[in-house]
């Protein structure tokens, strides 16, 4: 990684991590390709030709904050879907960017059904945090940018949920580099995904127990199942490319392993996010670093092809007071 970087040795072996000199451009990456979605999407109804007049979003961290900013920049209001736990900091990024908070009960059935009444009631285009094939190009953008500064990467650990972010990062790696690894880390008291892959198809989870509160969502038929713009990131003619390619599944057939991580992990990782790195990561960005601390990690029969790990650290909201109460009771 070069001189920017930092070691991180513990009883495991040594890791070499980045160090961050611009957090800002981490937020950028993910409001700009919000506000070319909106512009898109906003343009015009299809059926009547006149312009969308709002918003809609069921997503609650930086989703939420980006399409409320690219909603205000575009002159029309936001109603942002939010369940009643989730943390503080988050609903504050919303209405920073005069995004309308509209609350659900939390569970992602509540959440759904409560952006699908406020959009019969305002008529507002829905923006979906993952289940989104513009939102999946968008996320792409990492892997675009990560391969071209550091081509050597065999491995990037991806934090997973919905499934939007590790689509677009899968799509765009294999595109640029087919033998490339993606890793995919959740909570275990969230292992939806893990199920979903043993299983084949989506699994939905009742309940999900987890400090990580950005991945209690589950996967989406385009995450899941089919995608169908993937000739963004290779250089082909949409005409010309096979059908078969275009229906590929994603989650289930380039995302090569899913590791879990207990709660202790989760919060040990961000204890040394903020104490080495001097980054504060959310519980749900910090399960990468987990997963590659852990025992399934080390275990895995594949290991000795991962020589050059990218982590991505997809989040800091965090309610400080949260997480010093968990820091504390792993001490």
């Amino acid at each position: 990684m070069g001189k920017y970087s930092v070691r991180i040795k513990d009883s495991y072996g040594v890791f070499t991590l980045p160090q961050l000199s611009d957090i800002s451009k981490g937020w950028l990456r993910c409001v700009i390709p919000h506000v070319k979605s909106l512009k898109q999407m906003t343009e015009f109804d299809q059926r009547s030709d006149t312009p969308w007049p709002s918003a809609i979003d069921t997503g609650c961290g930086n989703h939420a904050a980006a399409v409320s900013l690219a909603a205000k920049l575009r002159g029309i209001p936001a109603y942002i879907v939010i369940p009643k736990n989730a943390p503080k900091c988050k609903v504050e990024n919303v209405k920073r960017y005069d995004g309308h908070v509209i609350w659900s009960k939390p569970t992602m059935q509540s959440r759904e059904s409560t952006a699908a009444k406020v959009q019969d009631e305002t008529g507002a285009l829905l923006v979906h945090p993952f289940n989104d094939g513009r939102i999946i190009s968008g996320q792409g953008t990492i892997a675009l940018e990560l391969l071209e500064q550091v081509p050597m990467v065999d491995t990037i650990v991806v934090p997973i949920s919905g499934g939007g972010l590790i689509s677009g990062v899968a799509l765009a790696a294999k595109a640029m580099n087919p033998s490339i690894r993606i890793l995919a880390a959740e909570p275990t008291g969230a292992d939806d995904v893990a199920q979903s892959k043993a299983a084949g198809k989506i699994v939905t989870l009742a309940q999900t127990h987890t400090i990580a509160d950005g991945l209690r969502a589950h996967l989406g038929d385009l995450t899941c199942s089919i995608y169908v713009i993937s000739f963004l990131f290779i250089k082909i003619d949409p005409e010309k490319y096979e059908p078969s390619m275009k229906t590929r599944p994603i989650v289930r057939d380039l995302v090569d392993e899913v590791i879990t991580v207990e709660e202790g992990e989760i919060v040990e990782a961000m204890r040394m996010c903020y104490e080495i790195l001097k980054v504060a990561v959310e519980p749900s960005g910090a399960v990468g670093l987990a997963a590659v601390l852990s025992q399934q990690f080390r275990e895995m029969p594949t290991l000795n092809q991962c020589k050059n790990i990218v982590i991505v650290l997809s989040g800091g909201n965090v309610d400080l007071e949260i997480i010093w109460k968990s820091l504390s009771l792993q001490s």
